[in-house]
């Protein structure tokens, strides 16, 4: 870990120096604070997208991977923009603008199936459970079920919605279909 810490510190100074050596102090300075500043807009403003695709995903309207994929790689572009540095910043902006994370996605993707097989796995099982059913008022005709004791249970009707097959296509589920 302590190895890590030392890898990016040389990094950062290493791309401080070349940076400052190239255009100035003032303006590597500059670049520093309108980095950051660009990266909190882009960190609200995906932020809120990020969160409506995963809403949609969860409704079943869009792929779960590619929303859980998004999620991850804004997920590690606000996590850089937080630590100092130009290379940093750099990977974070990089991490938070749509069109990278569209180009990234199908490689989290596969990495996430690669090494987490058994949430693979688990997660094509998964179906998603529908009742379609009809809410009835209980407070209607209570003189009439009272009269007899065999109205008196408790009646469920509705319907069957298959929901067994799974299309890569279309994502983990399906939406279902009458």
């Amino acid at each position: 870990m302590l190895a890590l810490f030392v890898v990016y510190v040389v990094i950062e100074v290493a791309a401080l120096v070349a940076v400052g050596s190239a255009v100035g102090v003032l303006w590597t300075v500059l670049l520093l604070i309108g980095g950051s500043l660009i990266g909190s807009l882009l960190v609200r403003s995906q932020g809120r997208r990020v969160l409506d695709g995963l809403r949609s995903a969860s409704r079943g309207e869009r792929p779960t991977g590619g929303a859980v994929a998004d999620g991850a790689l804004f997920a590690a572009g606000s996590v850089a923009m937080f630590v100092p540095g130009l290379v940093t910043t750099a990977i974070g902006l990089l991490l938070l603008i749509p069109p990278t994370r569209w180009l990234l996605r199908p490689a989290v993707m596969w990495a996430a199936a690669r090494w987490l097989p058994q949430v693979s796995t688990a997660t094509r099982r998964m179906r998603p459970t529908v009742i379609d059913g009809e809410v009835l008022d209980d407070h209607q005709d209570v003189g009439h079920r009272a009269s007899s004791t065999a109205d008196s249970a408790l009646v469920l009707e509705g319907q069957v919605i298959e929901a067994d097959r799974f299309d890569r296509t279309e994502g983990d589920f399906r939406k279902p279909h009458r």
